[in-house]
């Protein structure tokens, strides 16, 4: 399992690391890759790709001549070499010659030393055969002002001037696509951190920004969320708490692994949903006829709400391979052992798992206390007693997971909205659906928990006498 999840990552060939923001500007400086990077990140907000953090006289007049700039194919382009000391010149002529680069110390280029590059046919545009020139210039060194001449269409160019900073303390330049409003009306965070993903190929490194990292945000409002859970349930408050990481240690620690194995995601889902009821229901009630009602109605509801996913599937042509990601996960599915098609009904285990769990626990402590209180009734009374009480249950209960699903899809179903389908479109649609299915079977789920609970709980309670 882990050799078939290294290959998978080996095939990526992505590797992640934390870097400190603090400034962006390359300004004239050499680049070199490094797993530890500092920039200042500033986000376009201008239809032409402004930062917003620095506005020069340079940049304003770049912008106001953009039109004449931008039909000049003959300007030069200077890129980091594969080196810290390294630079490339590229550049575009109308002649075809032997490129060449000066460069020096000295303003008035009285040391300058000529290196030669390659020229190859590039393209015509407009009737105008154009040639692209590369050359390449080492052995620069930090920190030091240099200046260039080009040797362009059968003459050397204007001297221009270039300055390289520290090759130890150094900054680089993001460039990427933010598509359409992505970045709309974000500005530069100063001494932020990111995550940025090193694609390396060789002696070779590129850096894509991945995302904000966000690791403390999380570790922070978990901490607050079980501070406010323990603090207002006491002693079962905490309770809860170590249920939750018992939950979490069965997905991570045995569902996901015996999936890698082959394993039916379906039966392990079922599985996992048993143990974090017998702990849970365990912990908080601990172990009782009471508890042993709330495990045992609680397992049936959430093996009729699987039941009910699978039989609404069949039905209407839904399988687990019309999900959104199936791409990735047909590649993932090529790599492992895991049956790709079960894994949207075992998330529909999982997501009815903690309203089913809810309404048996409620069910088999009402019919307890009313128990508690008169002896004398009966079975019959009490499951009525019980029933009567879950009435009230399941409109909130299936309002809740009817409007989870709601919230996880409101993105999707606004867009629908936006393009006013058709209700045959609507209707039909995978994802509306899947929605329904997934909205529909875990209130069915949690409707029938409470009879089922209410009748074990009943038995139970009078049985002990």
């Amino acid at each position: 399992m882990r050799t078939i999840r290294r290959n998978i990552a080996r095939n990526a060939k992505k590797y992640a690391a934390k870097v400190t923001v603090s400034a962006m500007m390359l300004a004239g400086g050499v680049m070199m890759a490094s797993p530890i990077l500092s920039s200042t990140v500033s986000a376009a907000t201008e239809h032409w790709n402004d930062a917003s953090a620095s506005k020069t006289e340079s940049w304003s007049t770049w912008k106001a001549n953009w039109d004449k700039y931008s039909t000049n194919y003959e300007n030069v382009s200077l890129t980091p070499g594969a080196t810290e000391s390294q630079l490339n010149f590229a550049y575009y002529s109308k002649t075809e010659e032997t490129p060449k680069v000066k460069i020096a110390t000295k303003a008035d280029m009285s040391d300058a030393k000529e290196v030669e590059g390659k020229q190859t046919q590039a393209v015509a545009i407009e009737g105008v055969q154009y040639y692209s020139n590369k050359a390449s210039v080492n052995d620069l060194k930090e920190n030091t002002t240099y200046y260039y001449q080009v040797f362009q269409n059968g003459k050397y160019q204007d001297v221009q001037k270039y300055s390289t900073k520290s090759f130890k303390n150094y900054s680089f330049l993001y460039v990427g696509d933010p598509q359409i409003g992505a970045s709309s009306g974000q500005t530069s965070t100063e001494g932020a951190r990111i995550i940025v993903i090193v694609n390396k190929s060789g002696t070779n490194a590129g850096f894509t920004v991945y995302s904000q990292d966000r690791t403390m945000a999380i570790y922070g409002f978990v901490l607050i969320f079980a501070a406010v859970v323990c603090a207002i349930g006491g002693k079962k408050g905490v309770y809860a708490i170590l249920s939750l990481v018992f939950a979490f240690a069965c997905i991570i620690g045995i569902m996901f692994p015996m999936m890698y194995r082959g394993i039916s995601p379906i039966v392990l889902t079922i599985i996992v949903a048993v143990l974090t009821t017998i702990v849970t229901l365990g912990l908080l009630g601990g172990y009782s006829s009471k508890t042993v009602s709330a495990i045992l109605g609680t397992a049936i509801g959430v093996v009729i709400a699987a039941v009910a996913a699978m039989a609404f599937g069949k039905a209407a042509g839904i399988t687990g391979y019309n999900v959104s990601d199936i791409e990735a996960l047909n590649y993932v599915g090529q790599n492992t052992k895991i049956k790709i098609g079960e894994l949207l009904f075992a998330g529909i285990i999982i997501s009815a798992l903690g309203a089913v769990m809810d309404v048996g626990m409620s069910i088999a402590s009402t019919i307890q206390e009313i128990y508690e209180t008169d002896k004398t009734l009966s079975m019959k009374r009490l499951f009525v007693s019980g029933i009567n009480v879950g009435r009230d249950m399941m409109g909130t209960m299936t309002n809740t997971l009817i409007f989870a699903y709601v919230g996880g899809a409101m993105t999707t179903l606004v867009i629908n909205y936006a393009y006013d389908l058709s209700y045959r479109q609507l209707a039909n649609s995978y994802v509306i659906g899947i929605e329904i299915m997934q909205g529909l079977s875990g209130s069915l789920g949690v409707v029938l928990t409470v009879p089922i609970t209410a009748l074990i709980a009943s038995f139970l309670a009078v049985r002990k006498k």
